[in-house]
């Protein structure tokens, strides 16, 4: 059964760079990581779409071209069924981790992210698999992330761009998503789990 694998972001130029769009450049990514092919822009569905295997199994990625709060109408296109969600994963930006650090998961709720939020409504189910990235700084001398305080701090640091240090780290980071991505494919969600939730 294919696999559809969801970067999750804003579209345009001056969203490329920003935190909320760690899903979407971590994607792409990986999708060059293991050789797929050019990205392919299918305006009537408001997707970017390329397709390639990973661990000998099929995959599609895809990155909506939908604002984040309608990703779910756009990633509804090609997940069509409950049991297809089953093999949907999905990459998005957590404030609540440090950057450097991911965790994966599945059938949680969306944690007041909307683009996860918007996926859940449109599929009508939670049980899609997440890797949840890390944007935050790290507190100084701790592994805690140091989160900004108050509703228009966060947003002013979700969407504002990455500093060149920082996207270093998510460029390294990539390698764990990309090894991550295999080992859910090939030895199983758990295995996945136990090894990087952990790192």
């Amino acid at each position: 059964m294919t696999y559809f694998i969801v970067g999750l972001g804003n579209p345009g130029e001056q969203y490329a760079h920003t935190r909320h769009n760690t899903g979407r450049i971590l994607l792409q990514m990986v999708a060059e990581r293991f050789g797929f092919l050019t990205w392919e822009e299918k305006t009537k569905l408001k997707i970017d779409i390329t397709d390639g295997i990973i661990g000998r199994r099929k995959v599609v990625a895809i990155l909506p071209n939908t604002f984040m709060n309608h990703s779910g109408a756009a990633v509804k296109k090609y997940v069509t069924s409950k049991k297809k969600a089953e093999k949907l994963i999905v990459i998005y930006d957590d404030i609540d981790l440090p950057l450097g650090r991911i965790k994966i998961s599945k059938g949680r709720g969306a944690g007041g992210h909307n683009g996860v939020t918007s996926i859940i409504k449109s599929l009508g189910t939670r049980d899609f698999i997440r890797i949840r990235v890390g944007v935050s700084p790290k507190v100084r001398g701790s592994s805690q992330p140091k989160k900004p305080e108050g509703e228009k701090k966060v947003l002013d640091f979700l969407m504002g761009d990455f500093k060149k240090q920082e996207y270093v780290a998510l460029e390294l980071l990539a390698k764990d998503v990309a090894e991550a991505i295999e080992m859910i494919l090939t030895k199983g969600l758990e295995t996945a789990m136990n090894t990087y939730n952990q790192k």
